[in-house]
């Protein structure tokens, strides 16, 4: 692992690699989608090569199924797998509570199904990602492509009556088209800036007719796991109320990552 990488693109890595320590033999894992969870995608299938690690990868999307079977990892369907023992993936904001923004690639809907059908959902991120409230990254909305401005013109009457900051809403696109999710559907961002409830909006906004997911992430998350551009890594598990600190350094005369304890 080059020890060029920018601090941010660090922080991902070591984040990524204190996340596999989750990781054994025998089980099924979900897979997230993003530039972290790449990082982790690309550690695990180190590990598959090189260590002999058998495991069952859920993907979150099409671009980390295409990674996943890339380096090395069996790649299954959810269909297939029924259960996962862990699901690892990124963030695009997470609070105290570990409620979570996720969707900034376009793949909360998958992320939150297979997040769900896990014993565990461990969130790998940079410190970036740290708030004390959420809302400053726009939520992401799924919609049909069927009557999206009666979606978009309830939502945003929605909004009027609910503790956000901010209530305009844009269409993603890609190019000069709607971005499409892996699902055929479009994706309306929602510029709260501040949401004073994420379970009372997270409720309401899935209620519209129209609305396939939001995402918000709550009471999903049980692990965070964050990345410093100096090597260190804080892990926190909200269900056993600990949280633990290493330290990966960087050796520049190999180039390579290696874990000590802090």
């Amino acid at each position: 692992m080059s020890s060029e990488l920018s601090p941010i693109e660090k922080a991902k890595f070591v984040a990524a690699k204190q996340a596999t320590e989750y990781v054994e033999s025998g089980m099924k894992v979900g897979l997230g989608t993003g530039s972290t969870a790449e990082w982790l995608v690309q550690c695990l299938g180190e590990m598959v090569r090189e260590e002999g690690l058998k495991i069952k990868g859920v993907p979150t999307s099409k671009r980390t199924a295409r990674l996943a079977m890339k380096v090395g990892i069996d790649v299954i369907t959810l269909d297939e797998a029924k259960w996962l023992d862990v699901t690892i993936d990124g963030t695009d904001e997470y609070d105290t509570d570990l409620s979570l923004i996720k969707g900034g690639g376009g793949a909360h809907l998958h992320e939150k199904v297979v997040a769900t059908a896990s014993d565990r959902m461990i969130v790998i991120a940079d410190a970036s990602k740290k708030v004390d409230t959420l809302g400053a990254f726009p939520l992401p909305v799924e919609v049909i492509p069927f009557g999206l401005p009666v979606t978009q013109s309830l939502i945003e009457e929605t909004l009027n009556g609910l503790d956000v900051l901010g209530r305009e809403v844009t269409l993603r696109m890609k190019g000069d088209a709607p971005f499409v999710t892996d699902e055929g559907n479009f994706i309306l961002d929602l510029h709260l800036k501040r949401i004073g409830n994420p379970r009372q909006l997270g409720l309401v906004i899935n209620q519209i007719p129209g609305v396939v997911e939001n995402g918000l992430f709550i009471d999903i998350c049980d692990v965070v796991i964050v990345g410093h551009g100096d090597g260190r890594v804080t892990t926190r598990d909200i269900t056993n109320n600990t949280t633990n600190v290493v330290r990966f350094d960087v050796l520049d005369d190999d180039n390579i990552f290696s874990d000590i304890a802090d």
